[in-house]
């Protein structure tokens, strides 16, 4: 029983991620989710009681996997300025994912204050990977200037959204910005 409920449960989840990637947050529904599932609506709420409970179960269930993402990139460069890209370039590749622009999207608008600070709290720990870079390179407040070119990625991010210039271009400007601006902020 267990069993099952747990693949019903992942179903469900595959199922949002699917109509999140399609139609966005509009299309994230509890009789979509039926239908694509072949459950019963009454079923769905047995799972989940809200759209937004639905989005924290796929924070929860792909976030460590985003995390890692980031975290494998940044281990896999050579040298701190390296690292520091990396961290900028996989946190634009991951936020320019349809699955994860949806879930920022409706995770905003519907979570309870709970589950933000769970995801604000998961995001803290990618910004210690850039803590660390911060450190090797010498930074006197190292947990400051992370915090800022977190503040250079939230922004890139955004302006990436907009569409307005390429995705390509917004992205070159936030490593170049992350990388003098940590270079500049040296002793």
């Amino acid at each position: 029983m267990a069993e099952h409920r747990r693949q019903q449960r992942e179903a469900l989840l595959a199922a949002a991620r699917e109509l999140l990637s399609s139609g966005g947050t509009r299309a994230l529904t509890f009789p979509a989710l039926a239908e694509r599932t072949g459950l019963a609506r009454s079923s769905v709420y047995e799972y989940f009681r809200s759209r937004g409970a639905v989005v924290e179960a796929l924070c929860a269930a792909d976030f460590p996997r985003w995390a890692a993402e980031v975290e494998e990139a940044v281990r896999g460069a050579a040298t701190p300025q390296g690292r520091l890209e990396a961290y900028v370039r996989a946190q634009l590749a991951l936020a320019g994912d349809d699955r994860h622009q949806a879930v920022v999207a409706i995770a905003a608008a519907e979570l309870d204050t709970a589950a933000r600070e769970q995801i604000r709290a998961a995001h803290g720990a990618l910004v210690d990977l850039v803590v660390q870079v911060m450190t090797e390179l010498g930074h006197p407040d190292p947990r400051l200037a992370a915090v800022l070119v977190q503040g250079v990625v939230d922004a890139a991010v955004r302006r990436a959204a907009l569409g307005v210039e390429d995705r390509r271009l917004v992205a070159e400007s936030a490593v170049t910005l992350a990388l003098r601006g940590a270079a500049g902020s040296l002793p």
